[in-house]
């Protein structure tokens, strides 16, 4: 069944926003599972000190590299999204297990409200499944 709800063309506008938000995005987290890859002391240290094992932090870099390559590309970008949505949040689940700075629990709900924002803005299909007025 196809949805009845208009949608209208992406503006020049909309698309410009989500794509300096995909960039932003794709840059920080591109940053997060390059430093976990190559095993950044502090960034083993953080990841420890939340309740993570020293052994996966490799693993969490590259599902999070598969989770982005997913997302840049046009035709699996909700798949991404999707899929960064649960790294986000699982970054939120463990912040709260390890009860730490309101900042460090934020800082992945902002991102992914940012992941989904950025999609919205630029993906007509994302508009006609999810519309935000009628």
């Amino acid at each position: 069944m196809e949805p009845t709800a208009q949608v209208a063309p992406v503006s020049k506008a909309a698309l410009w926003a989500g794509r300096i938000i995909e960039i932003l995005i794709v840059l920080f987290m591109l940053f997060d599972c390059i430093t976990k890859i190559i095993k950044m002391p502090q960034v083993v240290q953080a990841t420890v000190r939340i309740g993570f094992p020293e052994n996966r932090i490799v693993a969490i870099g590259v599902a999070l590299l598969v989770s982005v390559i997913v997302y840049v590309i046009p035709r699996t970008s909700i798949l991404g999204a999707i899929l960064l949505t649960g790294y986000l949040g699982g970054a939120v689940c463990a912040n709260v297990f390890a009860r730490t700075a309101v900042f460090n629990l934020s800082f992945p709900i902002i991102f992914g409200v940012l992941v989904w924002l950025s999609l919205y803005l630029r993906d007509a299909r994302l508009r006609r499944m999810i519309p935000l007025r009628s």
